[in-house]
Formats: structure tokens, sequence, C-alpha cells
């Protein structure tokens, strides 16, 4: 996942180490923060696999010399492969925020897979949230009864926001080709034929 993070915001321009760390923790908030420990060893990883490069910032004048990170031509083709991926690996927890992320650089196809293949994971979750509860309810606290109650409610809003993206991106689609339907301006749309 911090891979396919990297890679992603790589793809969007080059970032020193600590720039890359803030854009890290600002798209995957701040319950999955980043450490140094972590993102270093990482870009060392995908510098010897040849994804990234890491230059010296000539522009400073004075301090320490930052590193820039950069994709390489081989660390595109691999940010490409990883947005494809459409499987189950990417509708998990930890992984889906990520793939979401980067949407807007994703194939429709392979969104809707997403879409939908996450909404499924979280409909099996919410009805093993259904059965514990009922198994449950005479042996716990009101405390505990409540922390079900909100794990439900929370799968369950987030079934009908991923029903309602969903549907979103099969309307935005031709029935034909599935290419994206053309857009009507305003004027258009409210003038006589």
């Amino acid at each position: 996942m911090l891979e396919f993070a990297v890679l992603g915001l790589l793809a969007e321009s080059p970032l020193h180490g600590y720039e890359l760390r803030k854009r890290l923790n600002s798209m995957l908030g701040t319950l999955r923060a980043f450490s140094y420990g972590s993102l270093y060893p990482t870009l060392r990883r995908m510098q010897a696999r040849g994804w990234v490069t890491a230059d010296n910032d000539s522009g400073r004048t004075s301090g320490r010399s930052k590193v820039v990170y950069s994709l390489t031509a081989e660390g595109k083709e691999r940010f490409a492969e990883l947005l494809d991926e459409a499987g189950p690996s990417a509708w998990e927890d930890e992984t889906f925020s990520v793939h979401f992320s980067f949407f807007a650089q994703t194939d429709p196809e392979a969104r809707l897979r997403i879409l939908e293949g996450r909404r499924t994971r979280l409909e099996e979750k919410r009805e093993r949230f259904r059965g514990a509860a009922t198994r449950t309810r005479q042996a716990v606290d009101r405390y505990t009864l409540e922390l079900q109650r909100h794990g439900l409610e929370s799968v369950d809003r987030e079934v009908r926001w991923l029903t309602e993206m969903i549907e979103t991106e099969r309307a935005e689609k031709t029935p034909r080709t599935g290419a994206p339907a053309p857009r009507v301006a305003e004027d258009e749309q409210h003038s006589p034929p």
C-alpha cells in the first residue's frame, strides 16, 4: 500500500521526503500516519527496483540539501499496473482509500470493480455484525451494544455511499461502447429542438 501511494504521489510531481510524508499523512488520514522509519526504507527499495530516482536539490543556498524523489519510466509503468489491479486486495479497509485517492487516473472498469468489490465486502461485514449483535444482545452491557450499533450504522452509511458512487460511474458511460457519455452544455439542455 505504501509503495502504491508513493508511486501515485510521485506520478503527480517530484517531491522531497518531508513533503512526500506530509502528503501521505493528509491522503491517508492521521490514523495511518507514516514515520520516516517506514518511508525511507520503502523509497530505497523502490530506488533499487528502478522505480524512483533520488537527486539532491541544488536550488538550496544554505543548510542541508534535500533529496528530491522522482518516478522513472519503470515507476510510471508499475503505477499503471497497480492502478489496473482491481482484485480483492483493493477492497480491504487498509487499501481501499489509497486506491480511491487515485481514481481520477484509474480506468473506469477498474473503478467499478473496486467499488462493487468493496460494497460486497462491506455487505458481508454488515451481515456478520448483525449476526454477532443478535447472538450477544443479552450477554453484553449497553456500551458494547452501542458500539455494535455504531459499527453497523457506519457500515450501512458506507454501503449507501458506495451504491451512489457505482450508480454515478454507470450513468457516466453510454450503454453500448462503455465510453463516457458526452457532456451537454446547460443552455443546450433547455433550448427547443
